[in-house]
């Protein structure tokens, strides 16, 4: 029987205390993409929520993001070049001191790339195409252009390495570009990119190949190397279905060793509609005995960690550690009993929540929400509330992907 507390050595010999992650969220604390005070605070507050901790996707490239901004200074996090390095530095620094391991989630954010156009860039996507909820300009990549892409990964994981990181997770989940290239829905391409379920590989299999290859140059032997993939994108239309997905991973798995492989998933137990089994049941075969696996999805509570070992290596957790940043700690020492489990004002002030986690998470419309928001509700930023949503949180309500988990 596996337990949240065993120790788990990764296939290049790091060492995680435990089973437990934290997954990454979006903290919308980048000053122009840059680490602030706010960034550090956040983080340094979770180097015991969990054995590893997995920072914030951040972007590869210049045109790479932000995404899900709203202000120039509640922007998503960057390292597409070296002056981002002073302030990841000290993020990776203040993860890791109480002995944890610190992993940055790499990412283009693609079409989702909404503030990239108030700061004069253009968001990048595979192919030239009209979606519903996009109104700012999309600008195709040229064959060279993905190259480049493919580089800036490379490039991003050589100045994670030098900035303290003890690992890298590729993010090819979220609708984000990656995810774009696999889609079938969005990749219309005819070139080595697009076409076939094979040429739609191709992206994420060049970007695992470029960073491992910095990684074996630049690296130590134990750097954690994880990728990140939602198993399935159905919506009105099918841009993949976990079909599809287990061959990529089972490509991935059989062409490079990577550490782990994470799932995004809204539900740790969720299955897909052609099957009963779960999707981490599904994933495991492709995946193999090397690669760990790691689930993530509405894990709040250590009953629900433990129920989702039975099916997988390691657990993630997200909006758990935004109301406990201590929640690893405690579990690791026996004392689940004191875990919170609400969020309150003076919970948002202990757990170092940042202006901009604030101001979403104390929106009545959030989904997903934080158990306790009612109290919270107060803090919204320039919103007048209701007496029917301070009641009841009614509203017409939206999803940030990066808080499904």
């Amino acid at each position: 029987m596996k337990a949240l507390t065993d120790q788990v050595q990764l296939r290049h010999g790091a060492v995680l205390q435990n089973r437990i992650v934290q997954s990454p969220m979006l903290t919308n604390s980048g000053d122009r993409e840059y680490v602030t005070q706010d960034t550090l605070d956040y983080y340094g507050a979770r180097s015991q929520s969990a054995a590893m901790v997995i920072v914030e996707y951040t972007s590869v490239s210049k045109n790479g993001g932000p995404s899900r901004s709203w202000a120039d200074d509640r922007t998503q996090l960057a390292i597409f070049d070296d002056s981002f390095k002073p302030g990841m530095t000290k993020l990776a620094t203040a993860l890791k001191k109480d002995g944890h391991k610190a992993i940055l989630q790499l990412v283009h954010s693609g079409r989702e790339a909404n503030y990239a156009p108030q700061m004069g860039r253009t968001a990048e996507v595979p192919s030239a195409m009209d979606f519903a909820w996009v109104n700012y300009p999309l600008h195709e990549l040229t064959e060279e252009e993905v190259w480049g892409i493919v580089k800036d990964f490379g490039r991003a994981t050589k100045r994670a390495i030098e900035c303290g990181f003890d690992g890298v997770e590729i993010h090819g989940a979220n609708h984000y570009l990656i995810q774009e290239f696999f889609s079938a829905y969005s990749n219309k391409r005819t070139d080595y990119w697009g076409g076939s379920l094979e040429k739609r590989m191709n992206f994420p299999l060049e970007v695992v190949k470029e960073v491992l290859r910095v990684v074996k140059k630049a690296a130590p032997a134990d750097f954690i190397v994880g990728y990140r993939i939602s198993p399935e994108e159905i919506h009105d239309t099918v841009g993949y279905t976990w079909h599809e997905s287990t061959q990529l991973i089972r490509a991935i798995t059989d062409q490079f060793d990577l550490d782990y492989i994470h799932l995004s998933m809204p539900q740790y137990n969720g299955k897909p509609a052609d099957s009963d089994k779960t999707f981490a049941e599904l994933f495991a075969p492709a995946i193999g005995d090397q690669a760990k696996e790691m689930i993530v999805g509405n894990l709040m509570t250590e009953e629900d960690m433990q129920d989702a070992l039975k099916q997988t290596d390691l657990v993630a957790l997200a909006r758990a550690t935004l109301m406990d940043p201590q929640i690893g700690l405690k579990i690791a020492e026996g004392r689940g009993y004191e875990i919170i489990h609400e969020i309150s004002p003076a919970q948002v002030k202990a757990a170092h929540l940042t202006p901009g986690l604030v101001s979403i998470f104390s929106d009545p419309k959030m989904e997903p929400h934080l158990p306790g928001r009612e109290s919270i509700y107060s803090l919204h930023e320039g919103v007048e509330l209701g007496e029917d949503v301070i009641k009841n949180g009614t509203g017409s309500s939206y999803n940030l992907e990066d808080f499904d988990d």
